[in-house]
């Protein structure tokens, strides 16, 4: 069963950032992940959630996206990640 991680952004240092937005593709793709949605500015339907930047990614697995977030080679990337931006990230199964 496909996994979702959905991260929402907010970017504080765009310079550091840069980094990140690089660097990370390669782990995504090593882990079965791609993008789905990649940092676009979302439009709001309702409700009172207000996010600066949305990223979808698709693994093929829960047991995949986890392995990703926990990949020692892609720790400093996210550290990068979480020190450049104020991000919620999420993880969700999709259906059968």
């Amino acid at each position: 069963m496909n996994a979702y991680l959905i991260l929402d952004l907010s970017i504080n240092n765009f310079e550091s950032f840069r980094e990140y937005i690089e660097k990370i593709p390669p782990f995504i793709k090593k882990h079965g992940g791609r993008y789905i949605v990649q940092g676009v500015e979302p439009e709001v339907m309702e409700g009172d959630w207000f996010p600066d930047r949305v990223v979808v990614l698709e693994f093929p697995s829960k047991e995949n996206a986890k392995e990703f977030l926990e990949d020692p080679e892609a720790q400093s990337l996210f550290a990068i990640r979480h020190k450049s931006t104020t991000s919620k990230l999420i993880l969700a199964e999709g259906c059968f």
